[in-house]
């Protein structure tokens, strides 16, 4: 896939077919979905470790940012592959909820697999050591000396390297994941 952040897996609402749109494939019943690409709600981390969405109807944003029950804040646009990978890897190192995050990586075909396109394409190594998933920056030498996060899957992996690279989730212009592995 070239263009990951608008890559986007689609299911057709005439036959229930699972297709990736940049991947320029189709239904084959040629009842394909479409979708714009467009923020269409928000995801915030509650002080009570929920992912809560709330829809975009003009001023959530600002509503979400100022409310104290509010963590962090992550844009939805449904063909951003990029965005739903940095709500649970951020979200959970943010201490979201371990279920929530894992209802919403299944929901959205975050899983082992897409994990290894996500981390190549924001710079992030993944591994294995014995039994658990591990989760490197590039310049890794050395357990004693680099960040590494560990977990029984590479987004839980993921979610403790951006921990142990120090993310604070924000409610609007703070680091990504991607910004901590460089």
């Amino acid at each position: 896939m070239s263009d990951y952040t608008h890559a986007i897996i689609l299911h057709c609402p005439e036959c229930g077919e699972a297709y990736i749109r940049n991947e320029g494939k189709e239904c084959s019943c040629g009842e394909d979905e479409k979708e714009e690409d467009m923020i269409e709600g928000w995801y915030y981390l509650h002080t009570n470790g929920e992912l809560i969405y709330k829809r975009e109807l003009g001023g959530t944003a600002a509503d979400i940012r100022e409310s104290d029950f509010a963590k962090g804040l992550w844009p939805m646009d449904p063909s951003d592959r990029e965005g739903a990978w940095n709500i649970c890897v951020e979200g959970l190192a943010a201490g979201a909820n371990l279920s929530r995050v894992k209802e919403l990586a299944a929901k959205w075909g975050c899983n082992d697999d897409d994990a290894r396109i996500y981390a190549e394409y924001i710079g992030c190594v993944l591994g294995e050591d014995g039994s658990q998933k591990t989760a490197t920056r590039k310049d890794f030498e050395n357990l004693q000396v680099s960040p590494v996060g560990f977990g029984d899957t590479y987004l839980e992996a993921m979610a403790a390297l951006c921990k142990e690279l120090g993310f604070r989730p924000s409610k609007m212009w703070g680091n990504k994941f991607s910004d901590l592995l460089k």
